[in-house]
């Protein structure tokens, strides 16, 4: 037997499965990007070093270097690879 879908529940289905497609898409594309850029904010730099924002203010303290421009901070993946690295024993 052949069902008849009706369709006001096809176009709300349609509706809501583009909405989840360009969701997941916009959650893959910004997980892709903060992957791939070499500049974070600190915020991004605690993340990607795997510790809290306020152990990560203290690496700058112990010599983490950031740059500011206009009051915005921004921190490279090499430097926090750097610092990792030289804090490492």
């Amino acid at each position: 037997m052949e069902q008849i879908i009706n369709p006001l529940v096809s176009t709300t289905l349609e509706v809501e499965f583009k909405n989840l497609i360009i969701t997941t898409l916009d959650q893959v594309i910004r997980e892709y990007q903060s992957k791939t850029s070499e500049w974070m904010s600190l915020k991004e730099g605690a993340k990607y070093a795997g510790v809290s924002y306020n152990t990560f203010i203290k690496f700058r303290v112990m010599g983490l270097k950031v740059s500011e421009i206009d009051g915005i901070k921004r921190v490279s993946k090499k430097e926090i690879d750097n610092f990792l690295n030289s804090q490492s024993y």
